[in-house]
């Protein structure tokens, strides 16, 4: 097995056999780490999130269909590149696949040298998605510590509210509020209410385009 690192992971997702050996063949060929799946079923069953990797899926498949799992990967926030594979009759479905956030569709018979540049572009913009991706999921992690009350006094300290101000807005005294302030910086890891406010507004990441 060779040691030297691929270029990162292509998935493949096409009922058509052919299809998948002769992309696999290609890419591979370039040195990209390729994983095929003959359906989006099987592909969102194995599909890893942390990867940083792209996708290249047939637009038309028996089963769910290839715009049906671009929806199901914007409902799950997935930060993975799409690419869709198309026939003639299929360019306008491809161009609304673009508008929800696929980055280019290839028709069918497709050239090489298309292709490869494509995915080169997809892996590029996935390392800066799958950097965002994962900085959201911590910060998400960090949120999730916190207690219902504990979230209801950091929303108006990013409104700018004063302490007296958020106790009267819950009904709570002073040195409860800032207790419970006390308690957002140590589970936030946050050293200044600057740092909080960045966790807070998720500006800890690149924000989005």
């Amino acid at each position: 097995m060779s040691l030297i690192p691929k270029k990162g992971t292509v998935y493949v997702v096409d009922d058509d056999e052919a299809v998948r050996d002769s992309l696999q063949w290609l890419l591979e060929g370039k040195d990209y780490r390729v994983r095929c799946f003959e359906s989006a079923e099987s592909f969102l069953s194995r599909y890893d999130p942390r990867e940083v990797a792209c996708l290249i899926v047939d637009i038309r498949m028996a089963g769910m269909t290839g715009l049906e799992l671009q929806d199901r990967l914007i409902e799950r926030k997935s930060p993975l590149p799409v690419v869709f594979i198309t026939g003639h009759g299929d360019v306008p479905m491809a161009v609304n696949t673009m508008k929800k956030g696929a980055m280019d569709f290839i028709q069918k018979p497709f050239k090489e040298e298309e292709l490869v540049g494509l995915v080169e572009r997809m892996l590029e913009h996935a390392k800066g998605a799958f950097a965002e991706y994962q900085s959201a999921a911590s910060r998400d992690a960090l949120l999730s510590k916190l207690t219902s009350r504990e979230a209801q006094v950091l929303e108006r300290i990013v409104a700018g509210r004063l302490n007296k101000q958020i106790a009267d807005d819950l009904g709570i005294s002073i040195k409860t509020v800032e207790a419970h302030r006390a308690n957002i910086m140590e589970k936030l890891n946050a050293n200044t209410v600057a740092d909080l406010l960045k966790i807070a507004l998720g500006q800890n990441h690149p924000a989005k385009a």
